[in-house]
């Protein structure tokens, strides 16, 4: 769907920037690649765009141009002559094929959101085997405090990468939040990609997040156990 909206920041040196729409509640982000103008993109600029949503990181903008040279594109002359007509709207149907393939990409790269059922029996699964290891004495009770504080920093840690994406900010690493989640902080991890749809379809990221969940799981239970000890 094509909007209208006005280019409210633009850093040259980053190559990318943010359109400000009445359409849409939030800022819609854009590059430099995705800028179909002749001059430089600039603050307070009017422009057009189509806007596509990628995963939990807000809307984008992709075939921008200002709106003054949509205006003056050449309009088709009048003519007995219908052939040349049709040769010269085929090339601009052709132009749009581009365009529409690339909206269709990003959504081939996520996925459905993981359904809350499982994920909440798994979790109950874990609190129950730290109760008991805390209960046996397996476990030292200052695990349940570390426990607490992992969730809470890897909580914060999804909310401010969320807004970082929002910003065009520098962003946390993927492999950071993975690491987090190895380290018991994997609840407060699924909680922040529910609550704040950050990291909740991109298929890649929760293979590996899902990863890290049986392998922390794995090794409490071994260490509960007794297998590791």
């Amino acid at each position: 769907m094509q909007k209208q909206g006005t280019v409210i920041r633009w850093d040259a040196t980053r190559a990318f920037g943010f359109i400000r729409s009445p359409d849409t509640s939030a800022d819609v982000f854009f590059h430099v690649r995705d800028y179909r103008g002749s001059a430089a993109p600039r603050e307070g600029l009017a422009v057009v765009y189509e806007e596509i949503h990628v995963g939990g990181k807000g809307p984008r903008a992709m075939a921008v141009q200002p709106m003054a040279q949509q205006g003056a594109a050449p309009q088709p002359r009048p003519s007995a002559k219908s052939p040349p007509q049709r040769a010269r709207h085929e090339p601009a149907q052709r132009a749009t094929k581009p365009r529409t393939q690339r909206h269709r990409r990003p959504a081939d790269a996520s996925g459905p959101p993981t359904p809350a059922g499982p994920a909440l029996v798994l979790m109950l699964g874990w609190v129950a085997l730290l109760a008991w290891g805390l209960w046996a004495g397996q476990l030292p009770w200052w695990v349940l405090g570390a426990t607490l504080a992992v969730n809470l920093l890897t909580f914060l840690v999804y909310a401010i990468d969320k807004s970082a994406a929002q910003n065009g900010q520098w962003r946390t690493k993927e492999s950071h939040l993975h690491l987090l989640s190895l380290a018991g902080g994997w609840p407060g991890a699924w909680f922040a990609q529910q609550w704040l749809r950050h990291k909740s379809r991109k298929v890649e990221f929760r293979t590996v997040y899902w990863a890290t969940v049986v392998l922390h799981c794995a090794a409490l239970g071994a260490w509960v156990g007794g297998w590791l000890r």
